[in-house]
């Protein structure tokens, strides 16, 4: 089995769908697919190329962050690890199928707009945040520089 890590920008295709598994612990996956489009420089046209198909899989602190924000349609980029599951169906098909098990999804801000929902500080752990960097901290909303958003997409 072959594993890499990769982002892959593209679209939900399916509505998230959360699951416990044996131990208890929550998973939730998705499908999504990434499509390629080129330009022909001679004429200019635009020609769509391959379309990438994968299951996308979260686990731990992304089942509920993925699960309150994303369904089918939205534009999005994942980024985690990526696997070659090679199975038999019930009728002796051998099939494979790309999963990735996901360390950060996101909307993709090229092609919608996004509303961060922050937790309020006196909600938040005083414990050190596992995914943060050393000397990383937090963003007050208040630090955050207007980029010319539309209003109504700005931290209150």
């Amino acid at each position: 089995m072959y594993e890499t890590h990769t982002a892959v920008v593209g679209t939900v295709i399916t509505n998230p769908v959360k699951r416990p598994t044996n131990s208890g612990e929550e998973v939730l996956s998705f499908r999504m697919a990434s499509n390629v489009r080129r330009q022909d420089r001679s004429t200019g046209e635009w020609t769509d190329g391959g379309t990438l198909y994968l299951t996308v899989t979260c686990w731990r602190r992304l089942v509920a962050g993925v699960g309150a924000s994303l369904m089918k349609g939205d534009p999005v980029i994942a980024c985690g690890q990526l696997r070659t599951n090679e199975y038999t169906t019930k009728d002796g098909v051998d099939r494979a199928d790309l999963e990735m098990r996901a360390s950060a999804v996101g909307p993709d801000l090229a092609r919608c707009r996004a509303r961060l929902d922050r937790a309020p500080k006196a909600a938040q752990s005083a414990e050190p945040d596992p995914d943060r960097g050393p000397g990383e901290s937090e963003r007050d909303p208040g630090d955050l520089v207007d980029a010319g958003l539309d209003p109504a997409l700005r931290a209150s």
